[in-house]
C-alpha cells in the first residue's frame, strides 16, 4: 500500500509540471492564478497521499494549503476586479432588491 500511495503523489507531482509552466509562461491573470490553484490542490492531494507513509501531520499541512489557496482566489477577484467590483456586499443594489 505505501508504495501504491508514494507512485500515486509521485505522479502527481510529475503533472504538476505542466501547471507550474503555465504559471510562468500563461498568456493572462487569470491564467496564471488558475494554474496556481491546480498547483495548491495538487499539494493539497500529495500531501494528503504522503500522510500514512510519513506523518499523519500531513494533514494539517493540506489543510492549510487548502485554506491558502482559497484566500489566494478571493485575493486575486479583488485585486483584478474594478473598484472592488468582485465584492457583491460592495455591489449597488438593483432597482428589486432596495426593500429586501
Amino acid at each position: 500500500m505505501t508504495g501504491w500511495l508514494l507512485f500515486a503523489a509521485a505522479a502527481i507531482l510529475l503533472t504538476l509540471g505542466g501547471a507550474f509552466w503555465r504559471v510562468w509562461q500563461g498568456p493572462g491573470e487569470a491564467d496564471r492564478m488558475m494554474a496556481a490553484q491546480l498547483v495548491g490542490t495538487g499539494g493539497v492531494g500529495v500531501a494528503m497521499l504522503l500522510a500514512p507513509v510519513i506523518s499523519w501531520h500531513a494533514l494539517d499541512v493540506a489543510i492549510v494549503l487548502a485554506l491558502l489557496a482559497a484566500f489566494a482566489a478571493v485575493g486575486f477577484v479583488k485585486a483584478s476586479s474594478p473598484d472592488g467590483a468582485g465584492d457583491p456586499e460592495e455591489a449597488e443594489p438593483s432597482e428589486g432588491e432596495e426593500g429586501q
